[in-house]
């Protein structure tokens, strides 16, 4: 087997085609700890109180320390590329709008809901961009963050080969 049959068995994602508005793809659950608040803390250099004091943040409105948005974020990015929609066949990321609903604490757990929205096949034959919408849902059923992703995906796998008029063919 050589290196790009190898490569293009592993790759699992759905190419551009394989999209369709309205399709949902639901992600595992995944529980933010301590550990993630404090590293993510660190990581990003973001020690507002209201992630890292416990007596400021009990006296918020909050009642209590949340997790950072961001990390929230980073984790529904982790948590989409764990479903293997976008396994080797993400070009790029081009737009992520984010609103925050709900606080996110330690101990939650988070999974998303990624909904295909619309699709164009701009910018050309090889590539094509999917808009999904994404809502982070904690352990409870409620939304902790929505909004959209703008996400560029190729139209074909790694190895494979598109026909002259962009019909798709093996190769």
């Amino acid at each position: 087997m050589s290196a790009e049959d190898r490569q293009q068995a592993r790759v699992q994602g759905l190419v551009f085609d394989e999209f369709a508005p309205g399709d949902l793809h639901v992600s595992k659950a995944r529980t933010l700890t301590e550990a993630d608040i404090v590293a993510f803390a660190g990581l990003s250099g973001d020690f507002n109180p209201l992630h890292t004091d416990e007596v400021y943040a009990a006296a918020s409105p909050f009642r209590g320390r949340i997790a950072h948005g961001l990390l929230v974020q980073s984790v529904a990015s982790g948590l989409a590329n764990q479903t293997l929609v976008f396994d080797g066949t993400t070009a790029a990321v081009l737009e992520m709008l984010i609103r925050y609903r709900a606080p996110a604490r330690a101990g939650d757990t988070v999974r998303i809901e990624l909904r295909v929205r619309e699709k164009e096949s701009d910018p050309g034959p090889r590539r094509g961009w999917v808009r999904f919408s994404i809502e982070v849902k904690n352990q409870r059923d409620e939304v902790v963050s929505d909004g959209e992703w703008l996400i560029l995906m190729h139209r074909t796998r790694p190895g494979e080969r598109r026909g002259r008029r962009g019909e798709g063919a093996s190769g």
